[in-house]
């Protein structure tokens, strides 16, 4: 990071990306553009309820790898990611501005929600801001309440629509397809002895949410190749697994990709996952699983 050159500075946890978010990354780098500034963000990480409560089960929209991928994708020239601890949740909001978004970035510009909270406690508001930025020489560009209330979305929101499997109304309110990133796994098999074989994901980060159990169309870029599929979260109940995986059966795909990462995206939900009285049951429902996520891959391309 060049500290010297000024900043338009954006500060959040910014989980998502979502379309309101969008609208704040667009503003910051307008705003960099018009006055020659660099665009960054300032976020926390990990989650302040990881810290401070010691909460285990908050689940993320993003890993915070793939937050610093999408902001860059919106234009954001630099992110900087705060390590969340007591002793930062301890800084005064007079030392946060000037020890951080002053001495540290050179922020010249702020573009700052209505309602942001910064400081110990979260006591300072967009007015002590103000204050501030007479004494440390910046501005501070407000976005106001009707703005960001016109988006009636939030993570929250997503993070629900996906908890329930609503995938499309999850990826309207992203503005993109909702993704997981995660190496392919040794599996037990089980998939290529009824005709389909499956990449097992494995996703590193505890705190990444997987959206609930069930059958999903997904796609995916492997070797610079568009690949569609569909994939099955969950534990296997029809051979009594209990514990939950990721596999995805690639259609027209049978190349070894044992350790590769991979980006796969959610497209749509075919259905809940079941138990099946035999394999054999088992293997008729993924045919018509497979006809099914066929049917709705062509009319995406019709």
């Amino acid at each position: 990071m060049n500290s010297t050159l000024p900043k338009v500075t954006t500060i959040g946890t910014f989980d998502g990306i979502h379309i309101g978010h969008q609208k704040i990354l667009k503003q910051v780098v307008q705003l960099a553009k018009a006055k020659g500034y660099i665009p960054v963000v300032l976020t926390l990480f990990p989650h302040p309820r990881m810290v401070l409560q010691k909460d285990d089960s908050i689940k993320l929209l993003n890993t915070i790898e793939e937050r610093i991928e999408l902001l860059k994708t919106f234009g954001i020239k630099e992110v900087i990611v705060k390590k969340f601890t007591k002793d930062f949740a301890n800084l005064s909001a007079r030392d946060y501005v000037k020890q951080i978004l002053v001495d540290e970035l050179n922020t010249k510009e702020i573009v700052i929600g209505y309602d942001h909270h910064f400081g110990k406690n979260r006591s300072a508001n967009i007015t002590n801001l103000l204050d501030f930025s007479k004494i440390y020489d910046f501005n501070v560009e407000e976005i106001p309440a009707q703005d960001l209330e016109e988006v009636t979305v939030s993570s929250t929101k997503i993070r629900n629509a996906l908890n329930q499997g609503q995938v499309a109304l999850a990826n309207s309110y992203l503005g993109y397809n909702f993704f997981v990133t995660g190496n392919v796994i040794k599996g037990k098999g089980l998939g290529r002895t009824i005709d389909f074989p499956t990449a097992n994901i494995g996703i590193i980060a505890s705190y990444k949410l997987i959206p609930c159990n069930g059958v999903y169309v997904v796609k995916s870029k492997i070797n610079k190749k568009l690949v569609f599929g569909m994939m099955n979260i969950g534990t296997n109940p029809t051979v009594n697994g209990k514990t939950q995986s990721i596999e995805v059966h690639f259609f027209n795909f049978n190349e070894d990709i044992y350790n590769s990462e991979l980006k796969i995206e959610f497209l749509k939900r075919l259905r809940s996952e079941e138990k099946f009285k035999n394999l054999e049951a088992l293997k008729i429902q993924l045919n018509k699983d497979r006809e099914n996520a066929l049917s709705f891959i062509k009319e995406l391309d019709d």
